[in-house]
């Protein structure tokens, strides 16, 4: 369906389930993501984060026996349509996962892959991209005489930047993070930290952190999950500062997760 479009809003989540087999994960969810802005997504393990945070670019499908009821509007158009073209969505909606998980090839060859994949063939407008890739991802003065190499040799921090920039090389609109820092050292994670603050003028930032100084610090809006449901959303510093909700006040200050 497409419905009405909210330019402010890039995604609109309207009464969304998530079920794995007969396991409902995700409780009739109801959010809205602005453009150009971090959300981030907190709350104890187990909770639906990750799960509601697949769900935006449909990575849920992999999973077997997972299925979904409700809608989720990309830009007003709802990606759990039957015609929706998924990997076409994956371009627009990128993912970075908690492990680094570079291919098995060189620095060169995980940043021009996806590009390669669309059809990009000369070799001058395949540099280009993948110069452009590696600075948007703050990498390119650090690899630039270590293309050939393999990303495999890099530093964890590093190998978490390259993804970052074999995501940025399909110009998505959105970035998903799932946990993105949480196998990094504390000065790579300031790192990655300091880049989706730059990355943030250009596309719009999901981030599911089990850190809540993390989500204080980098985003602009903070969803609470607690066994599936949506406990509490809005403004990050008003959600930290006076929370309206007594559980999201109690997962806050440490009395559980």
């Amino acid at each position: 369906m497409v419905a009405e479009v909210n330019e402010k809003n890039i995604f609109e989540i309207r009464d969304l389930s998530i079920y794995y087999g007969k396991f409902q994960a995700v409780k009739r969810v109801i959010l809205n993501i602005e453009a150009h802005k971090i959300t981030a997504i907190i709350g104890p393990s187990g909770c639906g984060k990750s799960t509601l945070l697949r769900s935006l670019n449909r990575m849920n499908d992999l999973i077997t026996n997972s299925w979904v009821e409700g809608q989720l509007l990309f830009k007003g158009i709802d990606i759990y349509q039957k015609d929706t073209d998924v990997i076409e969505l994956r371009k627009r909606v990128g993912m970075v996962f908690q492990k680094p998980n570079p291919f098995p090839s060189s620095v060169y060859e995980n940043v021009a892959y996806g590009p390669k994949i669309r059809g990009v063939k000369k070799k001058s407008q395949l540099d280009e991209i993948v110069e452009n890739a590696l600075v948007r991802a703050d990498l390119w003065k650090e690899v630039k005489d270590k293309l050939s190499e393999s990303g495999m040799s890099l530093s964890g921090g590093q190998m978490q930047r390259l993804c970052i920039a074999r995501s940025l090389a399909q110009e998505p609109e959105v970035l998903l993070f799932d946990e993105p820092t949480s196998a990094l050292d504390p000065i790579s994670t300031a790192n990655i930290e300091d880049l989706l603050q730059e990355l943030r003028k250009t596309v719009t930032i999901v981030i599911v952190t089990h850190n809540m100084q993390q989500a204080a610090r980098v985003s602009d809006y903070t969803a609470f999950m607690y066994l599936g449901e949506m406990i509490e959303f809005g403004d990050t510093d008003m959600l930290f500062v006076n929370p309206q909700n007594k559980l999201t006040e109690e997962y806050i200050t440490g009395r559980f997760g």
